[in-house]
């Protein structure tokens, strides 16, 4: 199994294989409309509008299963996106990344990259006791822990890299940057 064995559902209920996306570099994150890191979407954008040309790809999954922060349908989000961040790579259906209705897409990238820890500063010890608070063994399972969720697919369909969504933007970008 890789990835070009998945797909993905548009926001109006179409699949699309991942096969399509041979020969890209794809970043794959699960986002939400109402969280504290929603202004990722800007960085996101930028680094779409800047490397698209070269073959870079965007799959953004808007999930709720983080304090319910993307409450509204996939057509309010798709809007939301647009007219606060001018996003043009496009929002997927709203699905679970954890749990038993899990997307496989999300089931497939953990099993590649594991949970490796939040990193160093401010927001990583935030969120660190944050999850300490929902589950105590966090730190030794692979599942999604938070909006904004990242990881990177390199041309050969390999997962690189997982990062956090308390990740510096500067890092997921110099990532995307070697791989292209």
């Amino acid at each position: 199994m890789n990835i070009y064995n998945l797909s993905v559902t548009t926001a109006d209920n179409k699949e699309i294989s991942l096969s399509e996306y041979k020969g890209k570099v794809i970043l794959v994150v699960n986002t939400a409309t109402g969280c504290g890191f929603t202004p990722q979407y800007a960085p996101i954008e930028s680094m779409y509008e800047k490397y698209h040309g070269q073959g870079f790809e965007v799959i953004d999954i808007p999930c709720n299963q983080f304090a319910g922060q993307t409450p509204g349908s996939d057509e309010e989000i798709h809007e939301f996106c647009t007219l606060k961040y001018n996003t043009k790579f496009p929002q997927m259906k709203k699905s679970d990344v954890n749990g038993p209705h899990e997307a496989p897409l999300f089931a497939y990238l953990k099993s590649q990259k594991g949970f490796e820890g939040f990193g160093k500063g401010i927001k990583a010890i935030a969120m660190a006791a944050n999850l300490l608070r929902i589950d105590k063994d966090y730190k030794k399972n692979p599942d999604i822990k938070w909006n904004f969720t990242k990881f990177i697919i390199d041309r050969n369909g390999e997962v690189v890299a997982r990062f956090e969504p308390t990740a510096d933007m500067k890092l997921v970008e110099e990532c995307v940057a070697s791989l292209m």
